[in-house]
């Protein structure tokens, strides 16, 4: 079985995209590894995602909000699969990346800018962490190596309206 990275890309690398590079390591039975980076990456990792990170037996050690163009060297892990993962980072201009790996889009709002007290901000993460697992486990159950580049687009733009 082939091994896929996937990139997940939004805007800061705080949340979401840390999220996605959580769940695809964890949530894929092995299929996938998960990487994030943002376009103006923060420099931090937002605590709800590190600590979700830890309940799921994912080195916190390895998560970092970085520079997407990171990624856009000749040396830099070969990419399969980009996933943005918000709006603003769907719109934008995105390097050029070495491989030409298949681009889609999963929007989620930005569980970091939810108000409320600890439960409700929990319940934002949560629900985010979720919707990628939904999205990851499905995709992992994909015959994906038999999937030319324009029908592995189709399938991870299916998997949106999840």
């Amino acid at each position: 079985m082939k091994r896929y990275n996937i990139l997940f890309l939004c805007t800061h690398n705080s949340a979401r995209s840390i999220l996605g590079e959580i769940v695809a390591t964890t949530f894929s039975g092995g299929r996938f590894v998960g990487f994030s980076a943002g376009s103006t990456p923060s420099g931090v990792v937002n605590p709800f995602a590190v600590e979700i990170a830890g309940e799921l037996g994912y080195p916190v050690e390895q998560l970092r909000s970085k520079s997407w163009d990171e990624f856009a060297h000749p040396d830099a892990p070969k990419i399969d699969i980009v996933i943005t993962v918000c709006d603003a980072a769907a719109s934008e201009v995105c390097p050029v990346w070495v491989g030409m790996p298949v681009v889609g889009h999963w929007g989620f709002e930005d569980p970091s800018r939810v108000l409320g007290d600890d439960t409700v901000k929990w319940a934002a993460f949560r629900e985010v962490m979720e919707g990628l697992r939904a999205r990851i486990e499905r995709l992992a159950e994909m015959p994906l190596e038999n999937f030319n580049s324009a029908e592995l687009r189709h399938a991870i733009g299916e998997l949106e309206r999840l």
